[in-house]
């Protein structure tokens, strides 16, 4: 069954977060828990958010959000929002920040742990409307978790597992590309990958969503042709609005499914948390490409094609080395051995990737021997 569904409203200009309080007001939240991190604050972007819930109840905060966010991190936060009598969540930061709130959205309001709400535990059943509400304002272009119906956390064993459910889909999306102005080149072009990966990944997954596939290709033609702009011109207004849009795109058709790059960047971002994910995203993109390409819904389809025809290539046969020269030229590393990863770790990264939600909706099925195969392809 192919499930068709927009529900997150997103106000989508410059300048966008003047509308935080109407929204807040709107769905309800009077005393928000503001979940973010020390960069995202230090940057003086909490204070733009302070500013513009100006004459509302106090809100509290939480910034210890870290880069790959964990069980310890939902308990603390969780705890914020019981302190604060809090009635909802204001995330702002990247997709660990949202990504965040929306397990403090999900624990806070129910029993038990967090691996309770695990996809691969048969959590989905357990997550239900009484999820406090998130209103995400993300302030980077990558992840598109403000329009996403899940979230990526480590548990306390270091499994990177997926949280997802329609009751964590945030309320409202305020996507204000000003905010993402100040972003540094080598985090644009990181975040910018992951979101490339996700428009490629999706539109891949072998779910018929034509909407979905839509959504997909125009977000991946905006991310390819504003990546390099993004990154080298970190004031550029216009590529900045496309790389949000892209990112907010990619996420929008993620209810089509992902599939072996992300089965294996988040096998490998529970091993090691440092890693970035869009980083190891792309690293593993053009190898997973190659292993989908006979996919009878990919060759049916003619997808690798139209997937040229997006990023303004000359063939499917193309688009694997495309994204590979586009992460060197983005100054990204393009191989596994640059990040320290080693073959000794391929054991417990094909372990992690056979068990994640994301790999049953690969267009081919992979075995160990295949995601063996693609580790070493991606070194």
């Amino acid at each position: 069954m192919s499930l068709i569904n927009y529900i997150t409203q997103i106000q989508f200009e410059f300048g966008a977060i003047r509308l935080l309080k109407g929204e807040c007001e709107r769905v309800g939240m009077r005393r928000p828990l503001i979940v973010t991190d020390k960069g995202v604050r230090a940057a003086g972007i909490i204070d733009t958010v302070l500013q513009a819930l100006e004459g509302a109840a106090p809100a509290t905060i939480y910034d210890g959000t870290p880069p790959n966010p964990n069980e310890a991190a939902v308990r603390e936060a969780v705890a914020a929002y019981r302190a604060g009598d809090c009635d909802g969540i204001i995330a702002v930061g990247g997709g660990s920040a949202i990504d965040l709130a929306k397990g403090v959205a999900v624990c806070a309001t129910h029993e038990g742990p967090l691996q309770r709400f695990a996809v691969i535990e048969g959590g989905v059943a357990n997550i239900t409307a009484k999820t406090a509400p998130v209103i995400a304002v993300p302030t980077t272009a990558g992840t598109g978790s403000e329009v996403g119906r899940g979230a990526i956390l480590i548990l306390d064993d270091g499994r990177k597992v997926g949280v997802i459910s329609p009751f964590v889909v945030p309320r409202v999306a305020i996507c204000d590309p000003e905010l993402t102005l100040g972003l540094p080149g080598a985090l644009t072009a990181a975040t910018g990958m992951d979101a490339i990966a996700h428009c490629i990944e999706t539109f891949l997954a072998p779910a018929f969503n034509p909407p979905a596939d839509g959504i997909a290709l125009d977000g991946l033609w905006r991310a390819w042709r504003h990546i390099e702009r993004a990154t080298r011109e970190p004031g550029d207004r216009v590529a900045r609005l496309n790389m949000m849009s892209a990112s907010m795109q990619g996420a929008l058709a993620f209810q089509k499914g992902l599939g072996c790059v992300h089965s294996l960047s988040h096998s490998l971002g529970g091993i090691n948390p440092r890693l970035h994910h869009g980083t190891l995203n792309a690293i593993f993109l053009p190898a997973v490409l190659a292993f989908n390409q006979d996919a009878p819904s990919v060759r049916d389809e003619d997808k690798l094609n139209r997937l040229a025809t997006a990023m303004g290539i000359g063939s499917g046969t193309e688009v694997a080395a495309s994204v590979r020269a586009m992460t060197e030229r983005l100054g990204l590393p393009t191989g596994l051995a640059q990040l320290g990863v080693t073959r000794e770790m391929f054991p417990d990264i094909i372990k992690g990737a056979l068990k994640d939600h994301s790999h049953k909706t690969n267009p081919r099925e992979a075995s160990a021997e295949d995601y063996r195969a693609m580790l070493e392809a991606s070194m």
